[in-house]
Formats: C-alpha cells, structure tokens, sequence
C-alpha cells in the first residue's frame, strides 16, 4: 500500500487543498497520514475515519519582533525530531505541504528520511515557511505564474486545488435557503472565518444605499452578527456557511471579499465578479495586497485599498462592479483554469518513490 504524509497548519486556508485531494487519493488507495499541531485547525478540520492524524510540537515563523522569537526556534528542533521519528515509522512514498509554521518540522523530519517531498504556496511571494520547506522540496506548486518564476526551476504553477463541492451549487437551493427571490442583484460578502472587521463596518454603512437595488448576503464570520438589522428587507446575515456554502455562491452575482488566495481562486473558477479589500500591510505581509493586483492586473477583478475604503467609496466601488460584471465574465471564463487539483495529484505521483 502506498502512504502519503500531508503537512500544514495555523489557517484554514493552509488545509482546505488538502481536503480537495484527500478523495483522490482514498481512491487510489493511499493510506493517509497528517501531520499537524495538537492544537491548530488542522486538527479539527482533518477528522477524517480514513485519515491517521499525528501531533507534534512547533514554533510560529514570525518576521516581526517577539520574546517567543528566541524559544520557538527549539519547538521546531523538537518537532523536526519528532516528525522524524514519525517518517521512519510512517515510511511514506511521498510527503505533500501547504505550508504554515506547522509544515517546517515535517518537511525537515521527511529529507532526513529520503522521503520526497511536494510543496504548494498559494500566494503570489512565498510565505517564509515555504521558502524555509522548498530547499528540502523536489517540487513547487504555485498558485500564481509570477511566485512559480521566482523560486525557479523546481516550481511550477498548477493552480490551487479546489474541493469538488464547491462547484456542486444549486441558484435555486441558494434562494430557497437565503429565502431571496432572486429577481435582483445579490452581493455576497466574504471575510474569512473570523470576518473582516473594517469591511463589515463599511458594508453595513452603505446598506440603506445598496438595498435600493440588489440584495445582500453577509458572512459576517464568528460573533459578528448584528440583530439590529436582522429584520432589513433583502439583507441576509450569517457567521459562517458550511454545507449550504455552494449554493448560496451559485445564486450570488457579484462578490466582496478579502483577497487571500483560496478564496479568490474560488472565485475565478466560479467566474464570480469581485471586488477585492485585501488587508494592509500593517496587518499581514503584504501578501493579499499581491494577490488581488495580479488579479486586478489580468482583468479579473477590481479592488479597493482598505485605507480608501468607506461607506461612500465602496458603494461607488460595487456600483462599478455591477457596471463592469459583464466584461469580468468574460475575462474570467477565458483565464487558465484555477482548479489545480489534477496538476497537484500528478506532481505528487511525479516525484514519489517508486
């Protein structure tokens, strides 16, 4: 029996593609280990009967200054170790990372082992816990062209796996669900699991303006919803949407969002119209700043700095998207294909051991 170790942690987003292969690899027979931390989404979202998840200790990467900066360093000695130990007795053929701090140790314990090792980066510049995992990687897949050019030869951009339900949505289960009629425009908004504060705030400013002609449906992530405005005729507000998600995204025209790399690669696929608020720099890397240029730059999206952002400004901004919806469409059904599933799968088989 072939065995694959997955690797990766700390956001949803660094586990999401694993959930979109893990079907293809049950059915070609893989026994599948992942390696996270005891107390990261990892673990929860990875509680799968056909999946053996293993614990180990690590230590955050940060670019910034922190007193936890000079004992993480050992966490990760001591994950690596443990990771190790878990590949000499795991024996996989291959190992699969999305990245995360989580992934450093795992990568490092299977190149100890001679265990090959595929990694995937989903942003546009590397995160530095990939950059860290790619000298041990015989493989880099890419989300984007321009991260595949600029960690060279052993990359290349496949796109981001993508789970097969998301494209399994129903415009009439949406409606029935959101209970909208669908005789207007709706806007769905997206912050993310823990929502977009400052984008929550701006949206619901300029909902008595935006009611006049659309519809909205708010995700508004966990303890953010607002009661005052549960009774706003053609405004729907949830925390977060799990199995109904599909639909609802099938039955929505355009799209507010952040700009992190899963979900607009989701949205390219589903050829939805957006308009991208990615964080500022002061509150990431900068790396959704990148993310929603190369999208704005190919005629895929638009976007609004979060700086320039109020309720004036982004009602104008949705009015614009809804002006420019049929142009996007077409820019979006004719973009290389954003579903890398089979690219990350044949990779993988590409560099296992035999």
């Amino acid at each position: 029996m072939k065995r694959i170790v997955l690797t990766g942690g700390g956001t949803a987003g660094h586990v999401t593609p694993h959930l979109a292969i893990l079907p293809h690899l049950i059915r070609e027979g893989y026994e599948v280990h992942y390696i996270g931390t005891q107390e990261g989404i990892e673990h929860k979202m990875m509680d799968h009967e056909q999946v053996i998840y293993h614990a180990v200790k690590s230590g955050k990467l940060r670019r910034y200054f922190d007193w936890k900066n000079f004992t993480d360093p050992f966490r990760v000695v001591a994950g690596a170790v443990q990771s190790a130990r878990l590949m000499g007795k795991i024996k996989p053929d291959v190992c699969f990372s999305k990245g995360g701090f989580v992934a450093v140790p795992v990568v490092i314990g299977a190149w100890l082992h001679k265990v090959p090792v595929v990694c995937h980066e989903s942003d546009l510049t590397p995160g530095l816990a990939n950059k860290i995992s790619s000298r041990f990687a015989q493989r880099i897949a890419t989300t984007f062209p321009e991260c595949a050019k600029a960690l060279g030869p052993k990359a290349a951009c496949t796109g981001t796996p993508m789970r097969p339900q998301l494209f399994s949505g129903v415009r009439e289960k949406g409606l029935a669900f959101t209970g909208l009629t669908g005789s207007r425009p709706i806007l769905l908004m997206m912050g993310g699991s823990i929502g977009a504060q400052r984008v929550n705030e701006a949206l619901r400013a300029a909902l008595p303006r935006l009611l006049e002609t659309m519809d909205v449906i708010h995700l508004t992530g966990k303890g953010n919803l607002d009661e005052s405005l549960s009774a706003l005729p053609g405004y729907k507000q949830y925390e977060f949407l799990s199995d109904e998600l599909p639909d609802v995204l099938s039955c929505a025209d355009l799209v507010l969002s952040r700009a992190g790399s899963n979900a607009i690669c989701e949205f390219q696929a589903l050829q939805k119209p957006m308009l991208l608020v990615p964080y500022p720099k002061g509150a990431s890397r900068g790396d959704q700043i990148l993310n929603a240029e190369s999208f704005r730059q190919r005629g895929l999206c638009h976007v609004l700095a979060q700086e320039n952002m109020n309720a004036d400004t982004l009602y104008e901004a949705i009015l614009d998207l809804q002006k420019d919806q049929d142009t996007l469409i077409r820019n979006l059904k004719s973009a290389p294909p954003a579903d890398g599933t089979l690219p990350v799968l044949q990779m993988i088989h590409e560099v296992e051991k035999k």
